[in-house]
Formats: C-alpha cells, sequence, structure tokens
C-alpha cells in the first residue's frame, strides 16, 4: 500500500488479501557489526532488543508511549552506525540513552542512570538530582 524510507529502516504498510486487515512493517538492512566494550573489558555484540527492554525497565509504571522508546533506540542505533569505530564503551552507549531519556522523562533518566553509573548509595542519587536541578 505504501512504503517510507528514512535513514536505514524502511516502514510499508500492507494489507491482507484474504481479511483484508492491515498491518506495519519495518525493515532494516543488515550492516557491520558493533560490539560492545562492557566494564569489565568483556565484548558483547550491540543488541537493540537489550538496549529496547533496558529502556523499557527505566519507563516501567510511567505514561511513556511505546513509539517514544522506539524512536530513542532507532536514534541510538543509528548514532552507533555514523561511528567511524566498530566498538563502543557501554559507559558512552549509557550516556547517549541518558541524553534522550533526560529530555523525555526525569525519572525515567534517574532509572536508567542508576543501573548504567551503578549508585552505590542514596546521595549517588541525590548528585543526580541536583544535577537535574540546576539545569
Amino acid at each position: 500500500m505504501d512504503s517510507r524510507e528514512s535513514e536505514d529502516i524502511t516502514r510499508r504498510r500492507r494489507e491482507c488479501l484474504k481479511c483484508e486487515k492491515r498491518f506495519t512493517t519495518y525493515e532494516r538492512a543488515e550492516s557491520l557489526q558493533i560490539y560492545i566494550i562492557k566494564k569489565d573489558n568483556r565484548r558483547e555484540l550491540f543488541d537493540r532488543e537489550k538496549l529496547k527492554k533496558g529502556i523499557l525497565r527505566a519507563c516501567e509504571k510511567l505514561p511513556i508511549p511505546l513509539e517514544k522508546i522506539d524512536n530513542i533506540v532507532n536514534k541510538v542505533e543509528s548514532k552507533l552506525r555514523t561511528l567511524d569505530a566498530n566498538e563502543i564503551q557501554s559507559k558512552s552507549l549509557g550516556e547517549e540513552v541518558g541524553k534522550y531519556l533526560k529530555q523525555l522523562d526525569k525519572v525515567a533518566y534517574i532509572r536508567f542512570a542508576s543501573v548504567y553509573r551503578e549508585f552505590a548509595d542514596i546521595e549517588d542519587f541525590k548528585k543526580e538530582i541536583q544535577g537535574l536541578l540546576k539545569k
């Protein structure tokens, strides 16, 4: 029925010939593999679904539409694919996600930051919240 292309994703509206129901498919071209270098120096293949689950966990019970979470995942993945390197530190990935979550919802950002920055106690939360309040 309809096709739209944006950066590395093709969105297609389709219609079942039998039942006439409409649905959307998203097509993404396979490209070079990106590895995430974890804090303990292990290398792990970038997994957009794992990233999405982490963001969903941070947004749990908040009024954030799934579409906005998908947009963050798409933006982060696009940014990773534009880098010259095929490896990225997990800290850099966390900061990139945090940048978008901070704009979307402060509570989701604090939840996400507490995991990727490994907050040890209430003081870490306090510092991060004070940083948000200053801006």
